[in-house]
């Protein structure tokens, strides 16, 4: 049996992307399946996925209660795909930013990383494309930061478009990670490095949403601020 991979996606209110961003998934590769992370979209998303999983064994879903956030959902779906031993686990956001058609490119480059990131900035080069510049040189600067202060050796380390074999996520004490906005992206990719795991990034062109909400927020951007340093102190005491 050839080795699967497992596409999470977390979402709140996506109705007007997810069966899209499902089936855009599923034609990419065979050994891909999607399992969708829902928080009680109230705008019936997670009824739309009940419908789609009903007829394809390939499509799964964790009803959440509440708004719960992002680490917290990849999280629980991290251990749904470690108790079904999938091979490869991907993150991927539900709002076409993070193009299913770079699917392949994740896996193939798995076969011989732990893991795989998406990269915006890789060399320097920007694949970015209808951001406002503000929030572009926001994110950028943010990668800068935390390559500063955490030693990461990332060009796009708060991306979350990426591909994880599973021994990384296994070797990956998953309820001490601590963050839960775009933080968390850069916590799980410290861990791994810091385990000695091979990380590849390969360039990616990332388009911000057409539908929906975008869930950025102070509170997610203060939070990356200060966990980069509580990364590198945990580092300095050994506790990764």
């Amino acid at each position: 049996m050839s080795e699967r991979a497992l596409v999470i996606v977390p979402t709140f209110n996506e109705r007007d992307n997810i069966v899209r961003l499902i089936d855009a998934a599923l034609a990419q590769d065979e050994r891909v399946e999607v399992l969708v992370v829902d928080d009680g979209s109230p705008d019936g998303t997670g009824a739309l996925v009940d419908d789609r999983a009903a007829n394809d064994p390939r499509v799964h879903i964790i009803h959440r209660p509440a708004k719960l956030g992002l680490g917290t959902a990849y999280l629980a779906g991290f251990k749904w795909a470690l108790e079904r031993e999938y091979e490869f686990v991907m993150e991927m956001d539900a709002d076409f930013s993070h193009d299913p058609a770079h699917i392949p490119q994740f896996l193939e480059n798995a076969a011989d990383a732990d893991l795989v990131l998406g990269s915006r900035y890789r060399d320097g080069k920007v694949t970015v494309v209808n951001w406002p510049i503000g929030r572009l040189m926001l994110s950028y600067a943010a990668n800068i930061y935390a390559r500063f202060a955490t030693g990461l050796p990332l060009y796009d380390a708060t991306g979350g478009f990426k591909c994880f074999r599973r021994r990384v996520l296994e070797a990956i004490d998953l309820d001490d990670v601590r963050s839960n906005g775009y933080a968390f992206q850069i916590e799980m990719s410290f861990r791994a490095w810091k385990k000695g795991f091979r990380i590849v990034e390969i360039p990616i062109v990332f388009v911000d949403r057409t539908e929906g909400e975008s869930k950025m927020s102070k509170k997610i951007v203060r939070e990356a601020i200060w966990m980069v340093w509580r990364l590198r102190w945990w580092s300095m005491t050994g506790r990764v």
